[in-house]
């Protein structure tokens, strides 16, 4: 039987009150896509909006492609499936063996407080399932709760995006808040490496990556994890 992913991608394009697009970065969606492709899992992508997930454009500069963006850029089954996502609140945990959330700052705004995304997180880890995030994505998990009540990343070994790095991208003032705060508020055991190094930790069922460069880390932590 074949094994099956979720990842599940921002349909947020704007950039705070910039006038600036952003939206997932290539990168992290790019690179955990083949790790899945090429072991033979089967990949669905969803939404909260469904159909076109929207491309940060920073993250489609020279400076930030890597053999595997450079693989999507001219991959027209990828870009027909990121064109085409599934609307998040239709798809159902039974269906899938883990799921994986990409990052860029659009997760910040519409998939932190997302009622779906929530319950669909929650649902995962009630099965028994894990669930991976990496850089902002891991906004993702700041407001899913236990069945007791408590956050699910009280205490936990999480990464994300840290301070220092949304400062380099001089972004501090736009973000709606700065990730590694609000991990670290609900309790979290928030863990990091330096800024850009790749980084990936698991505690438990929680799989989390801290940058770009650690997307693929993260998704390999998901694989073996459901391959196990």
């Amino acid at each position: 039987m074949s094994r099956k992913i979720l990842m599940v991608l921002t349909s947020h394009d704007q950039l705070g009150d910039t006038g600036q697009k952003t939206g997932f970065w290539v990168e992290e969606f790019a690179a955990p896509y083949y790790v899945f492709i090429d072991a033979g899992v089967e990949v669905t992508l969803a939404t909260p909006k469904g159909g076109q997930a929207p491309i940060d454009p920073t993250s489609t500069l020279e400076d930030f492609q890597t053999a595997a963006t450079e693989r999507f850029n001219s991959d027209d089954v990828a870009k027909e499936k990121i064109a085409n996502t599934v609307l998040l609140s239709s798809v159902n945990q039974a269906d899938f063996d883990g799921v994986f959330y990409p990052g860029g700052h659009g997760p910040l705004w519409d998939l932190t407080d997302n009622s779906d995304s929530i319950s669909l997180i929650e649902s995962f880890l009630q099965a028994d399932k894990a669930v991976a995030t990496v850089c902002h994505a891991s906004a993702a998990l700041l407001n899913v709760k236990q069945v007791s009540g408590d956050f699910v990343v009280k205490n936990k070994a999480v990464t994300g995006f840290t301070n220092s790095e949304e400062e380099a991208v001089q972004l501090t003032e736009v973000v709606p808040f700065l990730l590694e705060d609000e991990l670290i508020k609900r309790g979290a055991d928030y863990q990091k490496a330096q800024d850009w190094q790749a980084f990936a930790v698991q505690d438990g069922l929680i799989i989390s990556g801290q940058n770009p460069a650690s997307s693929a880390l993260a998704a390999e932590k998901l694989l073996a994890h459901i391959s196990a």
